[in-house]
């Protein structure tokens, strides 16, 4: 069978968006209307025709609701195979009508568990009947549209104009991959709840995850992968996804990476000073923190200015119109900030490629939540690495204790490292990173790395010299020799910020008191692989 036409439809909804409307297209052409308790107050309220599911059944609602659609005059008339003679005698028999059409959407479990509601509204909100209904037509897609969501109410009536009042089977089963997709997301959400919040258990056997897609993207990593963008279904923290983009040209998959790495980071200064963080290949290559946006930019870019030509922006403060103009004079592919005003707008609007993000608030970086990564054969998931450290945690293991400004550029630098790929290693000074070293195979070349890049910016901007000398340096996992403590102190920093930890610590200690470091250990590493 191909075309089925619509006579009789059935329609219980909690979100009544555009039912009204479908009714009366439905009523018109003659359908025989079929519906529950609140779906079918508002369809008789317009003066439409409705059958109460109780006329349908022979039976009342019991039960507050819990029993009005599971009964055999409901699944019969939904899976019934209508070629099948059996089934046809048994609809015959049993006085089981056919039902062509299923208006259905669940339950709001979401929007309960969002409320905060109590658990026993929680539980009532778990909808029974209604994925029953869903999935009942959506496996007999053969003779049973299905409809789920609301935005799809346009093409169902576009198609009953086109066919005459009838469905076509590729339309029933698009529904139909849709209908199975939303029951098993509902699942997924309800089993989350029961695992995470109700049972307190955070790594469940069974993990359910999910997600909407918001949009497919142009390719992956590279031209030839595909890719897409999805969000949770469920509750869920806001960040570059929710992000509104005001202009440019379509974020990449590659964009979308880099700008969340950006923010995530900017992020750390939530509520603070004006900041600025330029990423790179998921890096940062710059952070700085001033009295003003436009020295926290300057400051960034002249960490590593060759780095940052293509890179992404990330503020923490709403975006100015003399920051914006200074952004403008480099090659930036992607700026993400609370918002931007006018003047920064109008400064953007002249760079048509680059893409403007304004998220409002940016996200808790202490927030929980879990982290999955994919690997062959399955995937890892982790709780997000939302650990920090305050001052009075920090443990002085040298003979000379860091001033006041070496302590403050050590958790700035330290705040830095958390985000660049491992092994990292993070020169700052006077809220500005002077060097930053990411991603080497060992401590060392990093340190190296990291003070080669601002011997560069110091020659490049004509500095008597580097930023390096007299600053603090973090690294985000131990020393395990003293080669790369000493590197760092070749380069001029005076204090060290680390986790210790080490079978080397004590040699590690030695080295640095002899060369007048002082070090502090926060107990705490920030591997990011």
């Amino acid at each position: 069978m191909t075309d089925v036409t619509i006579r009789r439809a059935l329609l219980s909804v909690s979100d009544k968006t555009g039912l009204v409307e479908l009714g009366k297209v439905l009523a018109a052409r003659g359908v025989e209307l079929v519906s529950t308790g609140g779906t079918a107050k508002a369809l008789r309220e317009t003066g439409l025709a409705v059958q109460d599911i109780s006329e349908l059944t022979g039976f009342p609602e019991m039960m507050d609701g819990r029993v009005k659609t599971l009964h055999p005059k409901v699944h019969g008339g939904l899976l019934a195979v209508r070629d099948n003679p059996e089934h046809a005698k048994a609809m015959a028999e049993h006085q089981i009508g056919a039902i062509d059409l299923v208006v259905v959407n669940l339950y709001p479990f979401e929007a309960t568990v969002a409320k905060g509601a109590e658990r026993d509204e929680i539980i009532e909100n778990i909808d029974i009947g209604g994925p029953s209904m869903v999935r009942s037509s959506a496996k007999n897609h053969e003779y049973v549209a299905i409809i789920t969501d609301p935005a799809d109410y346009a093409g169902l009536i576009a198609e009953l104009e086109e066919t005459g009042g009838a469905t076509r089977l590729p339309f029933r089963k698009l529904m139909a991959a849709r209908a199975f997709a939303a029951t098993a997301a509902y699942d997924a959400m309800i089993s989350q709840w029961f695992a995470f919040a109700d049972q307190q258990q955070m790594f469940p056997e069974m993990l359910a995850v999910n997600g909407r897609r918001v949009t497919e993207l142009r390719y992956g990593e590279n031209p030839h992968q595909r890719a897409a963008l999805y969000t949770p279904v469920g509750p869920h923290g806001k960040g570059i996804a929710q992000g509104q983009q005001l202009q440019g040209k379509e974020l990449s998959y590659n964009n979308y990476a880099d700008a969340d790495a950006a923010l995530e980071l900017v992020a750390e200064f939530r509520g603070q000073a004006p900041a600025v963080v330029i990423v790179k290949h998921a890096n940062p290559c710059g952070v700085a923190q001033a009295s003003t946006l436009l020295e926290a930019w300057k400051g960034a870019l002249e960490c590593d200015s060759v780095s940052a030509f293509g890179g992404i922006v990330a503020v923490n403060v709403p975006l100015d119109g003399p920051t914006a103009e200074a952004i403008c004079e480099i090659f930036t592919e992607v700026v993400v900030a609370p918002s931007a005003d006018d003047a920064a707008r109008a400064a953007f609007a002249k760079k048509k490629n680059l893409r403007l993000l304004v998220t409002g608030d940016l996200p808790d970086p202490r927030r929980a939540g879990l982290a999955v990564k994919p690997i062959t054969g399955g995937f890892l998931v982790q709780t997000r690495d939302n650990g920090a450290i305050t001052e009075a945690e920090l443990k002085v293991v040298t003979k000379r204790a860091p001033t006041p400004q070496e302590l403050k550029d050590c958790l700035f630098a330290w705040t830095i490292a958390r985000h660049v790929k491992s092994n990292a290693i993070v020169y700052a000074k006077d809220g500005v990173t002077a060097g930053i070293g990411a991603g080497q195979m060992n401590r060392r070349d990093s340190s190296r790395i990291a003070a080669m890049k601002a011997a560069e910016a110091a020659q490049t901007y004509g500095w008597s010299q580097s930023r390096t000398i007299g600053s603090a340096v973090s690294s985000d996992a131990f020393f395990p020799f003293a080669d790369g403590l000493l590197a760092a102190a070749e380069a001029g920093a005076t204090a060290v910020i680390q986790p210790g930890g080490s079978i080397r610590d004590a040699d590690v200690i030695a080295a640095a008191d002899a060369a007048g470091l002082a070090m502090v250990f926060t107990g705490m590493r920030h591997f990011r692989h």
